[in-house]
């Protein structure tokens, strides 16, 4: 594995620092609804007709807007989504790689206990309004 994973706490305390930056991977119906503020969103997958499918653009879109040095917090719902796509740009290049347990929401065992708090669970701000230039219609140019 070339990624370290943290805990919600210390994603925070990075981008905080300002030398870190967000990268949400949730679809956009999920960034929509509530996300990291100043969190950048190119979703790992789309909702398709057969279900959840991978999103074909995830790798360019990524390396059109951040080098491959940029130190990236990569979040999802639970912890997930952004573990592989952690692992799919590592494979690429990308050496500053942090995935955020948790995620957004809280991650939970198979009977339902949390066992890692979220973004959200640990009471950090959140919001539904993306900043300029975040949101994946813009960063992917559709």
């Amino acid at each position: 594995m070339s990624f370290e994973t943290i805990t919600p706490p210390i994603a925070r305390e990075r981008l905080d620092q300002d030398s870190w930056t967000y990268l949400d991977v949730r679809t956009v119906e999920e960034y929509d609804a509530g996300h990291v503020p100043g969190a950048f969103n190119v979703p790992l997958l789309h909702h398709g007709p057969m279900g959840m499918e991978p999103n074909p653009e995830f790798v360019q879109v990524v390396e059109k807007h951040f080098a491959k040095d940029q130190r990236l917090v990569v979040g999802c719902k639970i912890g997930g989504r952004s573990a592989r796509a952690c692992d799919l740009l590592a494979g690429v290049g990308w050496s500053n790689l942090a995935n955020m347990d948790g995620g957004f929401s809280g991650r939970h065992d198979e009977i339902g206990r949390l066992v890692q708090e979220g973004w959200v669970g640990s009471g950090f701000p959140h919001s539904i309004d993306p900043e300029a230039g975040r949101t994946y219609a813009e960063l992917s140019g559709q």
